[in-house]
């Protein structure tokens, strides 16, 4: 392999066998090199590839970024990655390699950025959470610095990001989102929904993919007024309740969401309310 562009002493750019400029790292792999050159392939860390528009920011992040934050960051998402077990767009690499990088900065300067969404961070996308802690760990044993648990809300936001392909203004509204449903369910039954419950996670658990579908404009589009009007018939408060959640979605994003898509709404909303009512 040659090399095509030293970003910097520890990271290169180079080509695959089918030509598309691949990330190259390693501890020294670019000290004193010049495009063109060999690749001294013993001191490889790490070969990935990112879209086209991602590998000029992943550059423009890592140029001067010591070496021991890149490799982190990349501990850090190899762990996301094994242990979350879905997706994660490749843009994680820029997203998250930046994130710590200024957090640690921040760090080192005394300066402490609340995070206002971590309580919800932590409620509604605990698994996001739980890597986020474990991330201050690896950054804690690797680089003997000690992040603010809040920052793990920050990472676990980033991750979700990373599911929904990129989409990070609006996936910072999620959790404020599914907070708003939530009381929008408490307040048309009267009720306090039991948080411990299992009919309660497995809600929470719809609301979050919910959500992230209609931020994408993912929302079923099939047409089905029979199954419909069957919901709307044989639970008439779940579907009213769901109705005023269309109005949320439609005044929160300026968005139509399908009545199939209202028409399921209903039916988990009537399975938390009949689950307490038992």
């Amino acid at each position: 392999m040659q090399i095509i562009k030293v970003i910097n002493n520890n990271v290169i750019s180079s080509e695959d066998d089918k030509g598309k400029e691949i990330i190259v790292m390693g501890k020294g792999i670019g000290f004193g090199k010049k495009a063109g050159e060999e690749i001294d392939e013993t001191k490889i860390e790490k070969v990935f590839s990112l879209p086209d528009e991602s590998t000029s920011q992943f550059m423009q992040v890592v140029k001067d970024m010591p070496y021991e934050y890149i490799r982190t960051a990349e501990l850090v998402i190899a762990y996301a990655r094994e242990t979350l077990g879905y997706h994660l767009s490749k843009n994680i690499y820029v997203t998250l390699t930046d994130h710590l990088g200024y957090a640690i900065e921040r760090k080192q300067q005394g300066i402490v950025v609340a995070n206002e969404l971590s309580w919800e961070m932590k409620k509604f996308y605990n698994a996001e959470f739980q890597v986020g802690l474990k991330a201050l760990d690896i950054v804690k044993q690797e680089l003997d610095v000690e992040l603010p648990e809040d920052e793990a809300g920050f990472i676990a936001m980033h991750l979700v990001n990373a599911q929904m392909g990129g989409q990070m203004n609006q996936s910072r509204n999620m959790p404020a989102m599914i907070k708003d449903i939530l009381n929008i369910v408490r307040y048309t039954f009267q009720v306090e929904l039991d948080e411990k419950s299992l009919s309660y996670e497995r809600f929470v658990t719809h609301l979050r993919f919910f959500v992230q579908r209609v931020i994408s404009r993912e929302d079923s589009e099939r047409n089905d007024e029979e199954f419909d009007q069957l919901i709307a018939d044989r639970f008439p408060h779940s579907y009213e309740c769901a109705q005023k959640i269309k109005s949320y979605m439609k005044k929160k994003l300026d968005y139509e969401v399908s009545d199939v898509e209202i028409s399921y709404l209903a039916v988990h909303i009537h399975r938390v309310i009949h689950s307490m009512n038992k």
